[in-house]
């Protein structure tokens, strides 16, 4: 639990569902607390502390709800079975006999006992009456009923209905009304959506642990002892503003700071973007949590704890994820309108059959409940878990792993799509597009020049070179070969000629263009700048091509070079391009996109994560971070073919289509059995027929996405 200033940030524990999250809202709400986000994801509730207001009545109004205020979040990881899952599983103990005993066998049957079924049909129907009624009693009082209104209604008036028949009436007549499986079924399948959900969503809530962890345990700090000086591993939590480190090849740059001595290439695309290492000296900056290629340096630490570029990172992922808006489902927003008008017709019903048509009042009570049972919310409860099972079963089937039911309608929904470029829509493969001659040597001397010294670097550009040149160049007699770190490597031949290949800091004394990837010098006269470019992904320009067609516009975001940008957008057909953004900067634009329409955010490294966690959908690469990949709801296991961005869109495009279809055939056989059951006309057995008929209509259409043809 964490307290600055008025912003309180509470851990709590017990949230199963988005339900749950707005049920807390609402009362912290009307307690009086502003600025209330909470996230049953990550099992975090924000708020602003009022000057009249204490921690102790948020916390004590949380618990009230049944749930728990945690001094730390605890690791559930080791946890078997979710709570949601435990009640899943023991209601489908019961619910199994009940559901299938009226289907194989006769009413003679033991398991078809009037008596019997009340025992199967209670402790499924006391989880509901525990697991929904919360739920649906604070969405009556926020005045908007969700669908748990409607799952706690319709199974209990099965259950009610049932034990009056088991009352009223002659065993042999008992089964007649006789709907505790449909009680016990009906709450079985919704705890099965929402252990679906619950299994899903857990997956996004280690992102900001494996942000954590990315960050440096120990630092290398410089102290002086009798005037000499000594190297020590200290706790990063220990180390102070101006404390100097050292760091070496291969080690994590522990804090931000200033290189005070030596030259590295440090790698910083996890925090920049940026594809190529960057070479950096004294005076120049470093970032916590990027990585020294090459060389080795002191630095002077200049922020530490809260103050570090990679904490500011942490914390703006915590407030995109809190700060995202909540989904609405369709199955709710037809339940606010749908759950009043029924609740009316029940009354009415009753009101109309006992003083209008002087029926008796135990027939009028019958009445009047059979329009509840009648308007079970069994096919409208299926309509989206179903639908939504088979669309993530087909998506990950192709490589697509979707977190979500609700992430499947958000992607259909898009509006922008917005990219990152290294490593996303290129594979960080870098090729020589460009030598430029600078003397009378030849393009293919170059080249076998290139390869042979470049093979003694481990550079990420030389390890390029090499692999692209690797099948037609042979090694040659080159001697005295030396890595001059961070700048290049000198070698001389047989003829004592001394070549040098490396970056502009090779040759930056006798040339002022620096706009070059790599430069060649021969016994120090250039002879050859090299132009290289990164490789684009397989399937780019057609994916690109395919979100233009549906009206989604493409944007290409990154940390990268404007040169760079843009030769990447021109090729594949991207117009809008931000380049040469920051984290920070990368948040405003998609928090800027975000106020207009929805956007998807596709990314792959530790900078693009809090973009990733705002957007309404973000999508990561198999080969991502594992922040990116924690931080996004979509993760394309096939790295290298974008083709499946496209496909990803049409699964979700599809899967929307069918849980609307679902919901009106659903709504539609309400609108018309309930009339006819508030009249008397409908039976409670024919009622039930065409239940399990408009189940069976919902399943199969839910079922027809897996083969369905999508374009």
């Amino acid at each position: 639990m964490s307290e600055k200033s008025t912003h309180i940030s509470l851990d709590v524990k017990g949230m199963d569902c988005a339900n749950c999250a707005l049920g807390i809202t609402k009362t912290l709400q009307k307690k009086g607390f502003k600025d209330v986000n909470v996230n049953f994801a990550t099992g975090e509730a924000r708020f602003e502390l009022g000057s009249n207001l204490k921690l102790k009545n948020a916390i004590d109004s949380i618990e009230s709800l049944g749930y728990t205020v945690a001094d730390a979040k605890s690791d559930i990881s080791g946890e078997h079975f979710s709570k949601v899952e435990k009640l899943f599983y023991f209601s489908l103990i019961f619910t199994i006999p009940l559901f299938f005993s009226h289907m194989l066998f006769g009413h003679d049957f033991f398991l078809n006992q009037p008596i019997v079924q009340l025992l199967l049909c209670t402790p499924v129907f006391l989880i509901g009456f525990f697991q929904f009624g919360k739920s649906a009693l604070g969405s009556v009082r926020a005045g908007v009923p969700n669908m748990d209104v409607l799952i706690f209604i319709g199974s209990a008036s099965a259950y009610i209905y049932s034990i009056i028949g088991l009352i009223s009436y002659a065993t042999h007549e008992a089964h007649n009304y006789m709907f505790f499986e449909t009680a016990a079924t009906i709450i079985s399948l919704v705890l099965l959506g929402n252990v679906i959900e619950h299994k899903s969503v857990r997956q996004t809530t280690t992102a900001l642990k494996d942000l954590t962890n990315i960050q440096v345990a120990k630092a290398k700090i410089l102290s002086l002892h009798l005037g000499k000086e000594i190297f020590s591993e200290i706790d990063i939590k220990d180390v102070q503003k101006g404390s100097i480190l050292l760091v070496n090849t291969g080690d994590k740059i522990p804090l931000d700071g200033e290189i005070i001595l030596g030259e590295a290439s440090i790698d910083e695309s996890m925090i920049t973007g940026e594809s190529i290492p960057v070479d950096k000296g004294i005076g120049e900056k470093v970032i916590g949590g990027t990585i020294l290629v090459a060389g080795n340096i002191r630095l002077r630490v200049e922020n530490v704890g809260e103050e570090s570029t990679l904490s500011k990172i942490i914390e703006m992922v915590k407030k995109a994820q809190n700060t995202k808006p909540s989904i609405q489902k369709l199955g709710d927003k037809i339940s606010a309108i749908f759950v009043p008008i029924v609740l009316l017709i029940s009354i009415l019903t009753f009101l109309v059959g006992y003083f209008a048509f002087q029926l008796e009042i135990k027939t009028a009570i019958m009445s009047s409940i059979a329009v509840l049972v009648i308007s079970c919310p069994c096919a409208m409860g299926l309509a989206t878990p179903t639908a939504v099972m088979v669309g993530i079963g087909r998506a990950a089937k192709r490589g697509i792993l979707i977190k979500g039911g609700s992430t499947l309608e958000e992607f259909a929904k898009i509006k922008s799509i917005v990219f990152d470029k290294t490593g996303t829509l290129t594979t960080g493969n870098f090729k020589i597009k460009n030598i430029n001659l600078t003397s009378d040597i030849g393009e293919d001397e170059i080249k076998n020049i290139l390869y042979n010294l470049e093979l003694h670097s481990s550079h990420p550009i030389a390890k390029s070179i090499v692999l692209e040149l690797t099948s037609k160049y042979a090694s040659s007699d080159f001697v005295n070969v030396e890595e001059l770190k961070a700048i290049g490597i000198i070698a001389n031949d047989k003829n004592k000629n001394e070549y040098k290949v490396g970056s502009f800091k090779i040759c930056k004394e006798i040339n002022v263009d620096e706009n070059h990837s790599v430069y060649v010098l021969k016994n120090n006269v250039l002879i050859a700048t090299i132009d290289l470019e990164d490789e684009i992904k397989n399937g780019a320009k057609e994916m690109i091509h395919y979100f233009k067609s549906k009206g989604i516009q493409p944007v290409l975001l990154s940390g990268d070079r404007k040169s760079n940008c843009e030769k990447v957008a021109n090729q594949i057909g991207i117009e809008t391009i931000y380049s040469q953004k920051t984290p920070s900067e990368k948040l405003e634009i998609i928090e800027n996109i975000h106020n207009k329409n929805k956007l998807a955010m596709v990314g792959d490294g530790i900078n693009d994560a809090p973009s990733l966690a705002k957007a309404n959908v973000g999508i990561s690469l198999g080969d991502a971070t594992q922040v990116a990949i924690q931080s996004a709801e979509i993760v394309l296991l096939n790295k290298n073919d974008l083709v499946q961005l496209a496909e990803a869109h049409k699964i979700s495009e599809h899967t929307l289509i069918t849980i609307k279809q679902n919901l009106f055939w659903a709504f539609f056989y309400n609108v018309l059995a309930i009339p006819v059951a508030a009249v008397g006309l409908l039976s409670p057995m024919i009622g039930a027929l065409s239940m399990a008929f408009s189940d069976i209509i919902v399943i199969g259409n839910s079922i027809r996405l897996k083969t369905k043809k999508m374009r």
